[in-house]
């Protein structure tokens, strides 16, 4: 008789293989899920980016830099906050470059992703808080979409559990990683008993804390970094709760899981910049080259004139950005008119030795060439009403003119 006989059929299976083989290279299950999760992350942020004005194509520019120092990040994090498994008795410290075998800490992902994401935020002119706010639904899809990679490795598991949804956990072969051990039969080998799937709940969670963002940034129209802040608030909260469920090996404090402590002192960061932080939403109109807004359209479809592009008028990149209001933004796609900058402000992209935003050589540098309008499928852009703080497009016309740099605190 084997372990898994002893298991009872009416259970959630997890997969006995997490990586293949195509000839001499290893296909990954949990490196698949990353990327899968990056790639859903970077539409929704295009996207969102494109309704607030950012030329077609900034995301790539954006990702570039947030997505290489997310991971690097994120494994910090988790080698800082588990050293035992590579420093020390029995340690191997070059295990610590091995993050196909699984320990990204969302933790060092976010902060690592936001240093990078403000270095290039800054190359091309763009508010900080704009391209937080564009992520900010994106990220927790990518996040559930990496939680599958954490089932197909048999990780991130509960306690013991008779519930309709436990979990089948096979016992991995830690010399041949990504394969469960099997019996002299053949078959995998399970772990007695059913499991909580922890990280099927943060899945769930995670596509819930998505649409509470999409939901709450229509209805209240959130900027300044509020709709990141939402997001990190929703995803703390059920981290919290799903963190004290886990049993796999975890440093703690005072007897409490070391993540359950940061997602409690993170949710409170959130919470109070929520609250205090107000200002309408960010609209931006680029400056320069790009200056013109493309034709109104609705579709993802290119609108692009490529024979134009052949004969050599391909426009260039902005050379930055104006922060406008929502009235400002809807008349400048409509008539093509700049909306007039406040006296003594220079646009994003000039030479006002004051401010420590880009110049127009700097907020290039970065640039892939993107085409010159935005997406005119923005979510309400043509409400001229009062905001969720009570504020009309007048009050919001002091933001006009002003340089990114100045818009990122």
């Amino acid at each position: 008789m084997t372990l898994a006989s002893l298991t009872p059929q009416a259970a959630l299976p997890s997969p006995s293989t997490a990586v293949w083989q195509l000839g001499p290279v290893p296909i990954r299950a949990y490196a698949l899920c990353i990327i899968v999760g990056i790639v859903v992350a970077c539409w929704v942020t295009e996207r969102r980016l494109r309704q607030r004005g950012v030329a077609p194509g900034a995301v790539l520019d954006i990702a570039v830099w947030a997505v290489p120092a997310g991971i690097i990040g994120a494994r910090i994090y988790h080698v800082i906050t588990s050293p035992e498994k590579y420093f020390g008795t029995g340690g191997d410290p070059l295990k610590a470059f091995a993050i196909w075998e699984g320990g990204l800490g969302i933790w060092g992902a976010v902060a690592g992703g936001a240093v990078g994401a403000w270095f290039a935020a800054r190359q091309l002119g763009i508010p900080f808080a704009v391209v937080a706010d564009a992520l900010a639904p994106g990220l927790p899809l990518a996040q559930a979409i990496g939680r599958l990679g954490n089932w197909f490795n048999n990780e991130l598991y509960g306690g013991r559990t008779s519930l309709p949804w436990g979990l089948e956990i096979h016992r991995m072969d830690p010399d041949n990683p990504g394969h469960a051990l099997r019996d002299d039969t053949g078959q995998p080998i399970l772990e007695p008993g059913l499991y909580h799937p922890t990280f099927a709940y943060e899945l769930l969670w995670n596509v819930g804390v998505a649409a509470l963002v999409f939901a709450l940034d229509r209805k209240l129209r959130l900027g300044r970094g509020r709709a990141f802040a939402l997001y990190v608030m929703g995803y703390t909260a059920g981290r919290f709760w799903i963190e004290l469920m886990r049993t796999d090996e975890a440093n703690t404090i005072l007897g409490v899981r070391l993540n359950v402590w940061t997602a409690g002192l993170v949710f409170l960061g959130a919470l109070v910049y929520f609250v205090r932080v107000r200002g309408p939403r960010e609209y931006l109109v680029p400056v320069g080259a790009a200056a013109t807004p493309g034709p109104a359209v609705d579709s993802d479809v290119s609108q692009v004139d490529l024979s134009a592009r052949e004969a050599g008028s391909q426009p260039a990149a902005p050379e930055g950005y104006r922060v406008v209001s929502e009235e400002q933004y809807r008349h400048w796609r409509e008539t093509g008119e700049t909306p007039a900058e406040p006296d003594g402000e220079a646009p994003s992209g000039g030479a006002d030795a004051s401010s420590d935003g880009p110049t127009g050589a700097d907020a290039t540098s970065g640039s892939t060439g993107h085409g010159a309008g935005p997406d005119a499928a923005g979510e309400g852009a043509a409400s001229t009403g009062p905001d969720a703080a009570g504020e009309t497009p007048a009050d919001r016309a002091g933001a006009a003119g002003t340089r990114p740099a100045e818009r990122d605190s």
